[in-house]
């Protein structure tokens, strides 16, 4: 063969080669991808994983985003990649079953309709369009689900945000909650007449309400949600325990002082009513609730006090605790997006002193670094401020408020299930006796990773405690703390295990440093440059208004002028010249340091591969010379 037609020959099965090699890996390795951000932000949590291998019906994705208006704002821009690229990981993973689409609803389209018909929000970005940046999601039944916009501060979420609406749309039907509590409040019917926290959970999830005499506990219930719970029997506590220990979802609102029980119930109401606990639950589990209440005079809220002949003033009160967004748990879901304070009333605390082995008990909201315990028969009273703080003993640590228990548990009632005591009308008793033989056989372990939120305090769901009365304006995250933790617990065991993820924009830790630095010199000469300045101007005036009250008219205004008051003013006149360009030169000095990294960076961006090539280049040039010559 001639060299000429082997040359072709040879370049046409390269070719060959190359895209069948190509074709070849793009089916046996789709999906594959290796992740070299610093908080793996396009690798899938194991729960994501697993909820997208589970998909049973096609779910199909619509991601809405106006890219000419979004490319005006960075957040966004970056964002909306973010978000591009995580969908396109959902679609890899989830084999086949998940299918992701773009539109772009530009103004008086077809695109722009379908967004709007669907709910997408459209921002004012005070231009000529609006903004849509949102998802749509649906299944083969139609049925929809939609995050409006896509918040950029909520981007710690967007994995759990996603990995729940595939949920959703894989199983449609809502949720099941089992409400077991003393708490009119959260007993009323359907919600109506009880708190605005009940009516918020009717509306996303299908309520069962638990009678105080049950002998069995509802089927398919997804999570129990225990509130101040009423004094339950032996048999109650294992129906109680055997839920946990088999589904493993459920939360717990109890509270050594009810202070909203107390102001509700008789005068002579006893400790027991206005107490809760864990019960027995708590003592397998190796989790204690403090007998006494909280205080805390760092997040003490302020609150009307009588301070005697029939004045009411506010007064902060350090059993009324505000725990504002920097004391909780920011790698958690449930706490991770709430940005108010939580509002909490002479709560309790959570410890784990003997915790069960294979269990860990993680805080999700604490006090300030120095609460102190206050005697919870006096704490449901009404203790002024000054009361409290004399009896005020400083702790040394902070104390857990609301905590998640997870892991593998043993029951509390070894054993074996107790026996019931029948009602003493037959006719319940035989109701009685029909539940109980309907209970499952007793068990002694986790059959699912239990995830349980724990919260030492009742008063705070009470409406008073975060919503203005009578205007229905919601001023702190008691409620959504709540409906988080029922909405992570009651999407199934891998979707509540779900944890918040880092956000992508990462800080420039040595620019932010300079700057820091840079903004305590600047800031500190500037506000000196500044007084004198402003003292100059100020004794310049005061000599000008003296040649002014005679020279005026005469157009000298410094006809009324001492020799050296004019010498004085000359002398003001060009310091206040030199201060002015000193602080222009402080202003350009603030960014000299920030700006030289930055010119550094980008000369080795753009100058550093080529050089480095060049280098190589010559490496490789000077090696074959040295063979030659050998």
């Amino acid at each position: 063969m001639k060299a000429k037609h082997y040359l072709i020959t040879a370049t046409a099965l390269t070719g060959i080669i190359f895209v069948s090699a190509n074709l070849l890996v793009q089916n046996v390795f789709t999906g594959a991808r290796i992740d070299f951000t610093e908080n793996n932000l396009y690798t899938l949590s194991d729960a994501t994983k697993t909820t997208l291998k589970t998909v049973a019906e096609p779910v199909d994705i619509t991601f809405v985003y106006t890219r000419s208006t979004g490319q005006d704002f960075p957040a966004i821009r970056a964002y909306a990649a973010r978000v591009r690229e995580l969908l396109h990981v959902y679609e890899s993973q989830s084999g086949g079953k998940i299918q992701v689409t773009e539109i772009d609803p530009v103004p008086f389209s077809p695109a722009e309709d379908q967004a709007l018909a669907a709910g997408i929000t459209a921002v004012d970005t005070n231009g000529s369009d609006p903004l849509y940046f949102g998802i749509i999601g649906r299944n083969s039944i139609d049925d929809q689900r939609v995050v409006p916009f896509l918040a950029p501060e909520r981007e710690v979420t967007l994995e759990y945000d996603l990995t729940r609406m595939v949920a959703r749309l894989d199983d449609p039907d809502p949720p099941r909650v089992g409400i077991l509590s003393s708490l009119p409040g959260l007993t009323a019917p359907g919600g109506e007449g009880g708190y605005t926290l009940l009516r918020d959970i009717h509306k996303s999830f299908d309520v069962e309400p638990i009678a105080e005499t049950f002998q069995s506990l509802p089927e398919d219930l997804d999570v129990l949600l225990v509130a101040q719970p009423p004094l339950l029997s032996p048999r109650q506590e294992w129906l109680i325990d055997q839920f946990v220990l088999r589904k493993g979802r459920a939360v717990f609102l109890v509270d050594p002082a009810a202070k909203t029980v107390a102001s509700t119930g008789p005068f002579d109401m006893s400790d027991a009513e206005t107490a809760s606990s864990l019960m027995a639950l708590g003592e397998a589990w190796g989790v204690t609730l403090s007998e006494d209440a909280v205080a805390d005079a760092a997040s003490a809220l302020p609150v009307p006090v009588d301070t005697g002949g029939g004045r009411i003033e506010e007064l902060a009160h350090p059993l009324f605790l505000g725990i504002p967004a920097g004391d909780m748990n920011q790698d958690d879901l449930i706490t991770a997006d709430l940005s108010r304070t939580v509002n909490f009333g002479a709560p309790g605390a959570l410890t784990a002193e003997n915790l069960a082995d294979g269990a860990e008990l993680t805080p999700l909201l604490t006090t300030g670094p120095s609460p102190s315990f206050i005697d919870a028969t006096e704490a449901v009273t009404d203790m002024t401020p000054q009361q409290v703080l004399r009896q005020y003993q400083t702790e040394p640590a902070p104390l857990a408020l609301a905590a998640r228990l997870s892991g593998h548990l043993t029951t509390a009632f070894p054993q074996g299930a107790p026996a019931f005591d029948e009602p003493s009308d037959p006719m319940l008793a035989e109701i009685a006796r029909a539940e109980a033989a309907s209970a499952l056989p007793h068990i002694s372990e986790s059959e699912t990773e239990a995830q349980i939120v724990l919260i030492a305090d009742v008063d705070f769901i009470a409406d008073e405690f975060y919503i203005i009365p009578n205007e229905q304006i919601v001023v702190a995250d008691n409620g959504a703390l709540v409906l988080n933790a029922l909405d992570a617990l009651a999407g199934g065991g891998e979707l509540s295990r779900l944890r918040s993820r880092a956000p992508s924009l990462r800080r420039m830790e040595r620019i932010d440093r300079m700057r820091e630095n840079a903004e305590a010199i600047y800031f500190r000469q500037q506000a000196a440059l500044q007084d004198n300045l402003q003292t100059a101007q100020a004794r310049l005036e005061e000599l000008q208004a003296i040649g002014a009250a005679d020279g005026f008219f005469s157009g000298d205004l410094e006809a009324d002028l001492t020799e050296s008051e004019r010498t004085e003013l000359l002398d003001l006149r060009q310091r206040i010249v030199d201060l002015r360009a000193q602080l222009r030169e402080i202003e350009r000095n603030y960014r000299r340091d920030i700006d030289s990294l930055e010119g550094t960076l980008k000369a080795i961006n753009i100058w550093g591969g080529p050089f480095l090539v060049c280098l190589i280049g010559l490496f490789v040039w000077y090696r074959q010379k040295r063979k030659e010559a050998a």
